[in-house]
C-alpha cells in the first residue's frame, strides 16, 4: 500500500544492493561510497596518530565550517597505512564528477590550484624527504576552497595541529593552534609550560606579518590573528560532532591571562582552560568573526602563505591550510560575504547557539569573550 515502508532483512538488502550495482557503473561505485562513509574509521586516542589525525581533522572541519561547506563531505574515511600521513591521505573521494575533480586535484597539476602552482602535490617530498602534503578541493553553492594538509615531521614529534585560513580577495589569514586538553570533565586545563610560552612567541612573528589598514575593508577588530584553540574531544563521539568544543584565545589575551592571579595554580604552577578562564569565544562566534572579515592580517599574500604553513609544519605542527578563492573585485566580494553571512539566518539564531554551546562547554561562573 501507499505509504508503507519494508525493511529488508541483511539478505534482501544485499541482493538488492547487488542488484542494482550491476545496472550502472557510477551508481555501483556510488553505493560502495555510501557504504565506506556510513560507518568511517574511529579514532582511537590511546594511538599518537590517531590523534594527530584527530586534531588535524578539527582544524580542516573548522576551515570548512567557515567557508560554510558541509562536514558530511570529510565523513568518508579510512585510516592511511601511513602513521605519519595527513588526515586528507585518508579521505575516500566521492565516486561524481566534482568528485572525480577532487581526487584528481590530489594528484595532478591544476593550473588554478593554489598549491600545485607553487610545485606542491600529494605526497611531495619539495620540502625533504619526510615532507607530506595532501591537497583536496571542496565547492558548494558557489563557494570554492583548496585545502592541503602538510606534515613534515614524524608523528611522535608533533606538537600540536594548526589552521591557517586564508581569505584570497582581501589576503588576509587568521592561524589557529590547537592545543589538546583532557577529556575528563573536571580536568580540562594545562600547564603553561616553557613549550607553549615557545610557541606564543612565535605566533607574535606571525602576527607580524601582518600590515596597517589601508581601505574600510581592511579594518579590523583588533590586530591579532593568531589564536590559541584550547580544545577536547568527548570520549563518545557523535555522528557530527562538528569542531571540537574549546575556547579561542587571542595570543595577547592569553599572556595576559598567564599573568593573572586566576591561572596561579599549585606549587607556583599556571594553568589556563576551563576553571581558570572566565571570558573566551565559542566555536561559533569565532567562525562568524572570521566570516565576515573582522579578524585577521592585513596584506599578506599567496606566497606569505605557502612559506608560513610549511615553516609551520617544520616547527613541529600537523597544518590544515584552506584558501578560499574568489575571481570578483575586492568589494564586492567583500559585500556579497558580508550579506550571504546574514541571508544564511545567522543573525537570529546567535543567542540561541552562543546560550547552547556555553551550557555545554563551560564550567560554573564562565562565558563567552562577549559576555552572556
Amino acid at each position: 500500500m501507499a505509504g508503507e515502508v519494508t525493511v529488508l532483512g541483511d539478505e534482501g538488502s544485499e541482493s538488492l544492493l547487488q542488484s542494482l550495482a550491476r545496472q550502472d557503473d557510477v551508481l555501483r561505485r556510488m553505493l560502495e561510497f555510501l557504504g565506506e562513509a556510513a560507518e568511517p574509521d574511529p579514532f582511537d586516542p590511546r594511538r599518537a596518530e590517531d590523534r594527530a589525525w584527530q586534531e588535524q581533522y578539527d582544524m580542516t572541519r573548522l576551515g570548512l565550517a567557515i567557508a560554510n561547506i558541509p562536514p558530511a563531505r570529510l565523513a568518508a574515511w579510512r585510516r592511511p597505512s601511513d602513521p605519519h600521513a595527513p588526515h586528507l591521505a585518508g579521505l575516500i573521494p566521492e565516486p561524481f564528477e566534482q568528485g572525480m575533480i577532487e581526487n584528481d586535484a590530489r594528484h595532478l597539476d591544476f593550473d588554478t590550484d593554489v598549491f600545485t602552482e607553487a610545485g606542491w602535490s600529494s605526497g611531495d617530498g619539495a620540502a625533504g624527504a619526510s615532507f607530506r602534503c595532501d591537497i583536496h578541493v571542496f565547492e558548494h553553492l558557489g563557494s570554492r576552497i583548496e585545502v592541503a594538509n602538510i606534515n613534515a615531521t614524524p608523528v611522535e614529534a608533533r606538537l600540536g595541529a594548526d589552521l591557517i585560513y586564508y581569505h584570497e580577495a582581501t589576503q588576509s589569514f587568521i592561524l589557529v593552534q590547537a592545543k589538546r586538553l583532557p577529556s575528563e570533565a573536571g580536568a580540562r586545563w594545562m600547564y603553561a609550560d616553557k613549550q607553549l610560552l615557545g610557541q606564543l612567541d612565535r605566533l607574535d612573528r606571525v602576527a607580524a606579518m601582518s600590515r596597517a589598514p589601508w581601505a574600510p575593508h581592511e579594518w579590523r577588530l583588533g590586530s591579532d590573528p593568531c589564536f590559541v584553540k584550547l580544545a577536547y574531544w568527548p570520549l563518545k563521539e557523535t555522528v557530527d560532532p562538528g569542531p571540537a568544543p574549546g575556547m579561542y584565545l587571542p595570543v595577547p589575551y592569553m599572556r595576559l591571562l598567564l599573568g593573572d592571579a586566576a591561572t596561579n595554580g599549585p606549587n607556583e604552577g599556571t594553568r589556563i582552560g576551563y576553571g581558570y578562564v572566565e571570558r573566551y569565544l565559542g566555536n561559533t562566534e569565532f567562525a562568524q568573526l572570521v566570516k565576515n572579515g573582522l579578524v585577521g592580517t592585513v596584506g599578506t599574500t599567496l606566497d606569505d602563505l605557502r612559506l608560513l604553513g610549511r615553516e609551520r609544519a617544520e616547527e613541529g605542527m600537523s597544518v590544515s591550510l584552506v584558501v578560499d578563492r574568489a575571481t570578483a573585485p575586492t568589494r564586492e566580494v567583500v559585500k556579497e560575504r558580508h550579506k550571504r553571512n546574514h541571508m544564511r539566518g545567522y543573525d537570529k539564531t546567535l543567542a540561541k547557539k552562543v546560550r547552547r554551546n556555553q551550557s555545554r562547554n563551560a564550567g560554573p561562573g564562565q562565558q563567552s569573550l562577549f559576555g552572556s
